[in-house]
């Protein structure tokens, strides 16, 4: 007689229900947070990168005057219609390193912190990221933004693109942005007939253009507008316009 032994049936159980991961609102609030972030820093760059070959059509402080003084005068150029004595002036003036540095100036930083100064470290694709980009004003948050966005315009456009956006963005005089308005206010001529003289008063006027004119300087301006004549002489000669120069 055959015996049938009745085998044993391994059942799987499930994993109780404790051990699956449970939905934590914190945990979702700290990953929409984190994707909101990187959307922005995504928008943000794509916006930068797409000023390299885009006119800046205006920008937060120009759109700040125009409704405060109820009309501005600002008309773009092309950086080869711009005198080339303009472009050598505002690096002598505003930041001679500027072809040395990939967008801050360690030593000038250095030179401004030991002086207690607050002005003299900021260099041009600086000033670029804060007119282009950002705002006005002394706060941390925008000093990281400007921190943050500065190498990727160095990396992004050529030296001789970020000249030409900021002498198109830049303040001249009250509600005279860009070389085109600045050169036919002052001088009553278009940029491209600037002389070297009037290329660095403009440039002269640049850190303070409410409080200082192009066309009446006072004895202290004159001796400005004669260091920067100097100061572009000498960056033509010693190589350090190579990198903005046809």
């Amino acid at each position: 007689m055959a015996v049938h032994v009745a085998r044993k049936t391994k059942t799987t159980r499930s994993k109780p229900a404790s051990s699956a991961r449970r939905f934590s609102p914190l945990r979702s609030v700290k990953r929409w947070f984190v994707v909101g972030i990187l959307g922005v820093a995504v928008l943000l760059a794509v916006w930068v990168v797409s000023y390299k070959v885009i006119n800046p059509p205006t920008t937060a402080y120009i759109l700040s005057e125009k409704r405060y003084l109820g009309e501005i005068d600002r008309q773009w150029v092309d950086v080869d219609l711009i005198a080339p004595v303009m472009l050598r002036s505002v690096v002598a003036a505003e930041d001679a390193n500027f072809c040395l540095h990939t967008g801050f100036d360690l030593d000038a930083i250095k030179t401004a912190i030991e002086a207690g100064a607050n002005r003299g470290a900021s260099t041009i694709t600086q000033q670029v990221v804060k007119n282009a980009f950002l705002w006005h004003g002394r706060n941390w948050g925008r000093k990281v933004l400007e921190a943050l966005l500065t190498p990727v315009v160095e990396l992004t456009w050529s030296k001789r693109r970020i000249l030409e956006v900021y002498l198109n963005i830049a303040e001249f005089d009250e509600g005279i942005f860009g070389v085109h308005a600045a050169a036919w206010h002052y001088f009553g001529i278009g940029p491209e007939s600037l002389s070297a003289q009037q290329a660095a008063s403009l440039a002269m006027v640049l850190p303070a253009p409410k409080a200082r004119s192009a066309s009446n300087p006072s004895a202290s301006q004159r001796q400005r507008i004669a260091l920067i004549l100097d100061g572009a002489q000498l960056i033509a000669k010693d190589g350090r316009a190579t990198c903005f120069e046809d």
